[in-house]
């Protein structure tokens, strides 16, 4: 009974996402019944090997790409410093300059804040007010010293788009001009492996991140697609499993659990797309039809289907989730990862918006689950709920010409333009 309220009121599909049943019916013989380690040479051993073959090839097909070519790591955290750590070990000689967005997870941003210690140069490409990249930027910043280009597909917060392809067109092209193999270009498609292209061919892509449990699968799994040619080490070290780029056991039940997620995923894509995308656009309008000084955070359109980033002022976000849990309903302030500092999102300051915005904000996303009743039941609940807090807050923030900031007619009505435009300071 608690499992069907979770589902039906969950709004918390962006940290992670239930395990599909027919998932767990792929896992469950290799828990027990087909248990032997893959390393071993027996019957035992060879039939789980096979069991990562097939799961490898499973998702190689869907990536586009070889089966060696995808190493399974232990999350979506270590496939992203995998792809840092593990180039910048291969290629440092050749320079010390990695250009990243300002809107990148933590785990890429961390270990580039490591690399910055040892004396790398990190650029943080700043993006627009809708959260996204501009091509034309990032060619502005290549030369001789950049090794890696590491852009998140869509951010875990806002759930923006950004135009990979483009960018791998800008990264291809400076190459040519400079007979060069560097900078890769790592993606980090965890978020959008759910619901975008990830073709690896199609992108253009050298390196690119995948994550299990945000499509339905099991948690402590991921991977790392590497381009054939990419020079990489490993930074994981020991008995030389994954043809020596990632030691230790594999963890055999979650491989197969991994490959049958993104199969379905696949396979359930362009359907979900337009289901969740449809409840999405009406909870936002009723959102902003209800509550007034609400801001859209991230792009109006090109985000994922199934994200609705909002800064509702005057309320502090953590109080109205403390408030939405009462009543069942679980969404987020933004990345899980970061629940458990009181700082406010980098993501959201790097739209541009004020403090005060980002301590306001709060994620939902939807998913398999979602309802047009469940859209309803959090409806019901939210407005009450800011209300309540706005009596109660000593803020009172005013949207117009008092402030810095003021919103486009189309924009308080609900419609598009979804984005904030700056006054110029007098």
């Amino acid at each position: 009974m608690y499992m069907k309220m979770t589902l039906k009121y969950y709004f918390d599909y962006a940290a992670t996402t239930p395990l599909e049943p027919r998932v767990f019916r792929a896992m469950r013989p290799y828990f027990s019944q087909k248990f032997g380690n893959p390393g071993s040479i027996h019957d035992a051993g060879r039939k789980t090997k096979e069991a990562i073959e097939k799961a490898s090839a499973k998702i190689a097909s869907i990536l586009h790409c070889r089966s060696k070519e995808f190493i399974f790591t232990g999350s979506a955290t270590e496939a992203d410093n995998f792809a840092i750590f593990g180039m910048v070990k291969a290629n440092k000689a050749m320079g010390k300059k990695i250009i990243v967005s300002a809107i990148e997870h933590k785990a890429v941003l961390a270990p580039c804040n490591a690399l910055a210690e040892e004396g790398f140069e990190i650029i943080k490409l700043k993006v627009d007010k809708t959260g996204l990249v501009n091509p034309a930027d990032i060619a502005k910043l290549l030369d001789s010293n950049t090794i890696l280009v590491s852009i998140i597909y869509a951010d875990n917060e806002t759930g923006t788009i950004q135009p990979i392809r483009e960018i791998a067109k800008v990264i291809k092209k400076f190459r040519v001009q400079n007979n060069t193999a560097l900078p890769y270009f790592h993606v980090d498609a965890s978020q959008a492996a759910q619901y975008c292209d990830i073709n690896v061919e199609k992108l253009g892509v050298d390196l690119m991140t995948v994550s299990s449990h945000k499509l339905y699968g099991p948690k402590g799994i991921g991977g790392l697609y590497i381009r054939k040619e990419v020079k990489i080490k490993p930074i994981i070290f020991g008995g030389g499993q994954q043809n020596n780029m990632r030691s230790g056991t594999e963890n055999v039940p979650s491989i197969v659990g991994f490959a049958e997620a993104l199969a379905l995923a696949e396979k359930n894509k362009n359907r979900e797309c337009v289901r969740v995308e449809k409840l999405r656009n009406e909870l936002e309008q009723e959102i902003f039809k209800l509550i007034p000084k609400v801001v859209l955070n991230g792009h109006p359109q090109k985000r994922l289907p199934n994200f609705l980033n909002v800064s509702i002022l005057d309320i502090e976000g953590e109080a109205a989730l403390l408030y939405l849990d009462q009543k069942g309903i679980f969404a987020s302030t933004g990345s899980a990862c970061d629940s458990q500092t009181l700082e406010p999102s980098h993501v959201i300051l790097a739209l541009g918006r004020p403090y005060e915005y980002a301590h306001g904000s709060l994620r939902f996303t939807l998913g398999k689950y979602t309802t047009r009743e469940s859209v309803k039941y959090l409806l019901k609940y939210l407005p009450p709920i800011v209300k309540k807090l706005r009596q109660m807050s000593p803020v009172n923030l005013k949207i117009g010409k008092e402030k810095e900031i003021s919103l486009p007619k189309a924009f308080v009505s609900g419609q598009t333009p979804h984005f904030l435009r700056k006054r110029k300071s007098k």
